[in-house]
């Protein structure tokens, strides 16, 4: 108990201490308290609330999709109450809605076909640890929109120039790669002739995770367009192409699935030569 009570504290410190940097010199509510801080209350209030009715029934089929509520709502709160927006503002204001629209229907549409997220086989039962996975989504939130809050936020109001064309191309760019990559493997899962396979066609060939590719570069893009922006602790907001990458590359992403597959196809002669010859995350031309 009292590890994950840590867990969540700490967590919460986290999110909370990004919010905190990211609102100095940003909009302010009417209490006072920073716009960007403001986020970061609601980022758990969600999730935490969330928590309630998913720990009662034992469910993780609305993870997710709350995961994507919670931006929703951060978003809407950061835009309601920081004045008149600027361009900049509005269109990561739309890529973030339009990011996680997307993301959230197509894994609440994987979990109700799946009938279960495997993460949470061993947590759903343990009401702490379970509390500890909707803290950490919280945290997450705060996390990778950092960048995104800070242009929304931002008292500095600029022209688009260099870094939000660069920006937004580097966004789209990445959109597109991690909704090519989930449209290919869905069809391929679709498929029963290919039924205990690994996919291994389209963007698949170039990257056995292009979908976490594509993710990367469009938070990424975000961050980009923020630079003009930022000043002071309002730095901090950099953390989120940063995080993003660390959790997709060494925590949940890329290295729980690579052990999933390990297990499957580890002793299959055409995984291993797919392992071997495609890159884990940046795309390049298939070798042979």
């Amino acid at each position: 108990m009292a590890k994950q009570l840590s867990v969540i504290l700490v967590a919460t410190l986290v999110g909370l201490s990004i919010a905190w940097a990211g609102g100095q010199g940003g909009a302010a509510a009417s209490s006072g308290l920073s716009v960007f801080l403001l986020c970061g209350f609601v980022a758990y209030a969600v999730n935490w609330a969330a928590f309630l009715p998913a720990n009662a029934l034992k469910t993780e089929k609305f993870y997710d999709l709350t995961g994507s509520l919670t931006y929703l709502s951060v978003i809407a709160v950061a835009c309601l109450l920081s004045g008149k927006l600027d361009t900049r503002a509005l269109i990561v204001a739309a890529m973030v809605a339009v990011w996680a629209l997307r993301l959230g229907s197509f894994l609440f549409r994987r979990i109700s076909a799946d009938g279960k997220d495997d993460r949470f086989d061993k947590i759903k039962n343990a009401p702490l640890r379970f509390l500890v996975a909707w803290t950490l989504q919280g945290t997450w939130v705060i996390l990778t929109a950092a960048s995104a809050l800070a242009i929304i936020i931002n008292e500095t109001r600029l022209p688009l120039g260099a870094f939000a064309y660069v920006g937004i191309a580097i966004w789209a760019a990445g959109f597109a790669i991690e909704v090519i990559a989930d449209n290919q493997k869905s069809a391929f899962k679709k498929d029963p002739a290919n039924q205990g396979k690994f996919i291994d066609s389209g963007l698949w060939a170039w990257s056995r995770h292009p979908n976490y590719f594509g993710e990367i570069m469009l938070w990424t893009g975000i961050t980009i367009m923020s630079l003009p922006l930022l000043s002071g602790w309002q730095w901090a907001t950099l953390i989120s192409p940063i995080f993003v990458t660390f959790l997709l590359t060494r925590v949940s992403g890329i290295p729980m699935l690579e052990a999933k597959a390990e297990t499957k196809w580890g002793d299959d002669a055409d995984y291993r030569r797919y392992r071997d010859n495609t890159p884990a995350l940046i795309p390049m031309p298939p070798k042979g």
